[in-house]
């Protein structure tokens, strides 16, 4: 994609093939990248360290089917509150956002902590 600015070209997508082939055809044009472009090169290291955080949260989550699996003793309310929350924590597992706009493992983190606030509220209850 091509567009003028202050009389010369500037291009704004942010593909590597299309960067290089402007860099070797226009090499005194300055290469400009349109926002989302933009916005996606400067995020890149957080976008990093925000998926690694995400993929370990994940590692601490494992084991719901063997949960799920273990509520054949309870009563059927126990049960299915228990199924429940199993499915809460998997909604929030599998909800990647829209990088690099928003950041899925903190999202993660923020509904694991609900959750965990929320079965500790049911457990004073209980008890």
């Amino acid at each position: 994609m091509q567009k003028r600015l202050n009389g010369k070209s500037q291009v704004s997508d942010g593909q590597q093939s299309i960067r290089k082939a402007v860099r070797l055809a226009l090499p005194r044009i300055a290469h400009g990248l349109c926002h989302y472009h933009y916005l996606k090169e400067a995020i890149k290291p957080i976008y990093e360290a925000d998926r690694h955080a995400k993929k370990e949260l994940k590692k601490k989550v494992r084991g719901l089917r063997d949960i799920e699996r273990s509520v054949t003793n309870e009563t059927q309310e126990m049960a299915t509150i228990i199924e429940d929350y199993c499915s809460a924590v998997r909604s929030s597992i599998t909800n990647d956002g829209h990088p690099p706009l928003e950041a899925s493992g903190l999202k993660l983190q923020e509904n694991l902590t609900l959750i965990e606030q929320s079965l500790e509220r049911m457990e004073k209850k209980v008890l």
